[in-house]
């Protein structure tokens, strides 16, 4: 799935420009209208909750789970760490710098993930969210795909087009020389493009090197900045 900042539509609610959001004066100077703005929002409110699930299309730093977690000592450092990460997202972006974020079951991984996710979509970035089971059964129904489905080539092409891939929860599926394969096709084309990707995982380097493969380990080291989450599983704590 992806998402974009939609065009604008071509009607404007305040009854000033023509639709664009831009204002064109006498002499042929263009300025903003008043409704840019509050349309851009409106088209990136849209690129969210067409990507991201449900649960966190309402994810922030000023809300928990990620307010509570970033007052404690062993999530501090990986939440500014991503802080910092997305003051200078359009950059990393560009430069094809993404995140690896690993750690213990419950600890928040997938929450911080998404909040990178969901700042690139409101940012006008396109982006792939897929837990790698997921993925990998997406990739299995391009095999038998009919007529109004995407080819496998053309899912690739989606895969390793967007300004942003996101894969959750790697190391969970189940290892075969066809996951391998499939994984690091993906991984590389990205690699070799300059394209980024944000990553979650419970498994520790050596783990999952030997679930994924070390040249896809390998390859992932250099495009992400790894960041650590340990410590007790939040969903078994009682409120």
């Amino acid at each position: 799935m992806t998402g974009a900042v939609e065009r604008l539509p071509r009607s404007c609610p305040l009854g000033i420009c023509d639709g664009s959001g831009w204002i064109v004066d006498a002499d042929d100077s263009a300025r903003p209208c008043d409704c840019r703005e509050r349309r851009i929002q409106q088209a990136r409110t849209r690129g969210v909750r067409s990507v991201l699930p449900a649960k966190y299309q309402g994810v922030g730093f000023d809300r928990p789970p990620l307010a509570d977690m970033e007052r404690k000592p062993q999530f501090r450092k990986a939440i500014v760490s991503v802080r910092q990460y997305l003051e200078q997202l359009d950059d990393n972006i560009a430069a094809g710098r993404g995140l690896w974020i690993e750690g213990d079951i419950g600890t928040g991984k997938t929450t911080l993930a998404m909040a990178v996710s969901k700042a690139a979509i409101e940012s006008g970035h396109t982006v792939a969210i897929y837990s790698l089971p997921r993925l990998l059964s997406r990739i299995r129904r391009t095999y038998d795909a009919d007529a109004n489905e995407l080819s496998y080539l053309a899912f690739f092409n989606r895969l390793t087009s967007v300004d942003l891939l996101h894969l959750d929860d790697l190391g969970a599926e189940k290892k075969s020389d066809w996951v391998l394969e499939q994984l690091y096709a993906i991984v590389d084309e990205r690699y070799a493009t300059n394209r980024p990707m944000i990553v979650t995982t419970n498994l520790p380097v050596a783990e999952l090197e030997d679930q994924i493969g070390r040249r896809t380990v390998s390859r992932l080291t250099e495009m992400c900045q790894w960041l650590g989450l340990y410590g007790d599983d939040a969903r078994y704590r009682v409120a």
